[in-house]
């Protein structure tokens, strides 16, 4: 299974804001028990959904500003909310924005709206590196994944990166 929990960047503003959006289907299996009669996206969900946008965000301004990519880890969620259900099929708008950014951690708030309305918010903390990769092959290899992950996602994605 591969934990690819947003399906489209729309907009990346470096060192500001990212939006983009996510849908889960009614084929997903957590649906049968979560909860059988009433399937709810689990909240755990939307705020990894939340914080793999916000990863791409930060990975990417960082790589912007000192040329390597921090491999962005969360770390810690403050002032979590979940205020309305989603349900299968909904299209989820992400938001993330950047509200402190130093050499080792990045810190965001993030929302998750279904249509104008707030279902889901968050603060999340990011570390860099916990593990560094001392292999600069390895680095290297890791580098060019979560680069065509952006691009994948993000269609306008700069040319001169590629």
């Amino acid at each position: 299974m591969r934990w690819l929990l947003v399906d489209a960047i729309d907009e990346l503003v470096i060192n500001e804001r990212i939006k983009g959006r996510k849908t889960y289907h009614e084929t997903e299996d957590f649906f049968q028990d979560h909860f059988p009669g009433f399937p709810v996206v689990p909240g755990v969900l939307i705020l990894e959904s939340l914080a793999q946008l916000s990863g791409k965000l930060i990975g990417y301004t960082v790589l912007q500003h000192r040329g390597d990519w921090p491999f962005p880890i969360l770390s810690m969620m403050n002032s979590v909310k979940f205020r309305k259900f989603v349900r299968p099929e909904q299209e989820i708008s992400l938001e993330s924005e950047l509200i402190s950014l130093r050499d080792e951690m990045a810190a965001v708030k993030v929302k998750a709206r279904i249509g104008r309305k707030v279902h889901a918010q968050a603060e999340q903390i990011f570390v860099f590196n916990a593990v560094p990769l001392d292999d600069e092959a390895e680095r290297a290899r890791v580098e060019r994944i979560e680069s065509n992950e952006l691009q994948r996602l993000w269609a306008d994605y700069p040319k001169e990166n590629l």
